[in-house]
């Protein structure tokens, strides 16, 4: 599981036209599942998200009481080492990757965390306000 983590001051998501998601100050997190991933490293990295020091005053989100909005990302487990055009065999497929994607969110509200999501799969326009910018790879 591999997941990109921005601190943000507002961000929201939009799926064929409609606002599926939307926070003020937080955190934005871009996640990407491989083949080999499973509910205890969802609920491990979301642990390690939610814990993460890196909001003002050196509070993590659960802390500071922010938010968090969650966009699947397949995208992430691109490999572009060969040639031009990406390959995306590391990606787990949609059956394997939505569970875990799922189980992720809910370890983050396990945390008393208001969690905002995107649509699994769907085509999205991420806006956000990077605050910093403060951006972290989490690749437990």
């Amino acid at each position: 599981m591999r997941a990109v983590v921005q601190r943000v001051s507002e961000a929201s998501v939009v799926a064929d036209g409609t606002e599926t998601g939307r926070i003020g100050p937080g955190l934005v997190v871009l996640l990407g599942v491989t083949h080999d991933d499973d509910a205890a490293l969802a609920r491990r990295t979301a642990d390690k998200v939610a814990g993460l020091r890196i909001l003002r005053d050196e509070q993590s989100v659960v802390e500071a009481s922010g938010s968090v909005l969650v966009v699947s990302q397949f995208t992430l487990y691109g490999d572009v080492r060969k040639g031009r055009r990406p390959t995306w065999t590391a990606a787990a497929p949609g059956p394997v990757a939505e569970p875990l994607y799922d189980a992720f969110c809910a370890a983050l509200r396990a945390h008393g965390l208001d969690v905002e999501t995107g649509v699994f799969g769907a085509d999205m326009q991420v806006s956000l306000v990077n605050d910093g910018p403060t951006t972290l790879l989490v690749d437990l």
